[in-house]
């Protein structure tokens, strides 16, 4: 997937400014898909040149004027056509679970790498669970987009639940093995 869609969906959602897409990357799609200010104001740029987005300059007073973009038919079609388009499963490619291959070098080290891990998917977790009862607090009343919003959370609150619970197992068995390691 490219940024172009992930800016796409967002801008179908809601219209906004380069700002207010960064703000939402930060509080929401971000979660799912990283975008610094800098690679949303490129982008934008893109698609407003590929026809994919309509920008409404919105005066301010004693500033340049506002950049509002809404998706135009174009980005539409362009949604339906990656829409369509097969997508690859999502690959887990994780640096812990390598460090962890490489657990007999120091696994005193990794253990702690692994709480580290471990304490980062929990907090995330718990944010998940938060913006879930904050937002979604009628599961079984939502449609459209409100639907798709929470269940694309619900998949990040499995994963984030899948990485504290691995973590754990993982704890375990490196505990485990180092009280037989001393027994020998």
């Amino acid at each position: 997937m490219a940024l172009e869609h992930a800016i796409l969906v967002s801008l179908s959602e809601r219209p906004g400014s380069g700002y207010e897409l960064t703000r939402r990357f930060d509080k929401s799609i971000g979660f799912f898909w990283r975008a610094t200010h800098q690679q949303i104001y490129r982008v934008l740029k893109r698609m407003d040149d590929a026809g994919w987005v309509h920008v409404e300059h919105v005066p301010q007073d004693g500033k340049p004027d506002k950049k509002v973009y809404t998706v135009s038919a174009e980005g539409a079609a362009e949604i339906s056509r990656w829409l369509a388009e097969p997508a690859q499963p999502t690959e887990l490619r994780d640096e812990l679970a390598i460090k962890l291959r490489a657990a007999h070098g120091d696994p005193d080290a990794v253990a702690a790498e692994v709480a580290r891990h471990r304490a980062q998917h929990a907090e995330r977790l718990a944010l998940y669970e938060a913006m879930e009862r904050r937002d979604f607090p009628d599961r079984d009343a939502l449609t459209g987009p409100a639907l798709h919003q929470f269940l694309v959370l619900r998949g990040g609150i499995g994963a984030e639940r899948g990485f504290v619970a691995w973590c754990d197992e993982v704890l375990t068995a490196l505990r485990r093995d180092a009280e037989r390691g001393e027994t020998r």
